[in-house]
């Protein structure tokens, strides 16, 4: 939106023709950067309390850098790209610079600077095993990139519980927790029974055959017997930390016991 025509609903609530919650009705709706291959979101923080995250599979690069330029342009202090192939990497980082900063586990990148926590407490991400810390860091990436605190626990899946009980205070004081695992998920339904947080599961494409490029783990997390679990797709570290993020900005949702 022109800074004349927020001008303009700015006079028209000081002159009482417009309420405060029909200006910020007005200021939501507005509006985007036409690109030709993307229509660039510039007021969904406004609307939704986090910046547009660019998702880079099947973007070029110059795609992807031009999205991010015009994210920057709308006044975007932070912008996160997920899924970056190494040429999108290679273009982002030499075009701007000290700027951008790359996560090589997640394949993600940060343009800009990591902003300080806002949430209510914080999000824990859980990880099975080593092999799916690539979806819990994108989980971890995101949700800090969108103002949260974040603790990780990696390598505490269920083959070894005691390593998931060595962190029973964690798991107690958190305000939401993310699970990620393959194999059989089991994960989540053993967390899930012990938090009184909201638990997010993630199911991960890490397993043998008959694990089904982790529709094994899907199914056993949508069927966990653990109340207050629920399940986003195969891999989808990002949508599990944009989750987070919403629950832990709730509005009078107080801190978890101590």
């Amino acid at each position: 939106m022109e800074s004349d025509a927020i001008e303009k609903i700015l006079e028209s609530v000081a002159a009482g023709k417009t309420t405060p919650a029909e200006a910020l009705l007005s200021l939501k709706k507005e509006p985007f950067t036409d690109l030709g291959y993307a229509k660039v979101d510039h007021h969904r923080a406004l609307r939704q309390n986090a910046t547009e995250v660019i998702y880079g599979e099947g973007k070029t690069p110059d795609q992807i850098r031009g999205i991010a330029e015009s994210l920057q342009q709308g006044g975007a202090k932070t912008v996160l790209v997920t899924r970056m192939k190494p040429e999108a990497v290679s273009l982002m980082t030499n075009h701007f610079a000290d700027e951008f900063t790359y996560f090589d586990i997640p394949r993600a990148g940060l343009l800009g600077h990591m902003p300080e926590p806002t949430g209510n407490g914080t999000i824990v991400v859980a990880a099975a095993g080593t092999s799916d810390m690539y979806a819990a860091e994108e989980a971890a990436l995101t949700a800090e990139a969108l103002g949260n605190q974040v603790q990780r626990l990696y390598d505490v899946g269920v083959a070894g519980l005691h390593r998931l009980l060595a962190h029973m205070d964690d798991i107690m004081q958190a305000q939401v927790i993310i699970t990620v695992a393959g194999m059989e998920g089991a994960l989540a339904s053993v967390v899930g029974g012990m938090a009184s947080c909201p638990v997010i599961a993630v199911p991960t494409s890490v397993g043998y055959g008959a694990s089904f490029g982790g529709l094994s783990a899907l199914l056993s997390m949508l069927n966990s017997c653990a109340s207050g679990t629920s399940v986003v797709n195969i891999d989808n570290g990002f949508g599990a930390g944009f989750q987070a993020h919403l629950i832990n900005h709730l509005p009078g949702s107080a801190p978890a016991q101590q």
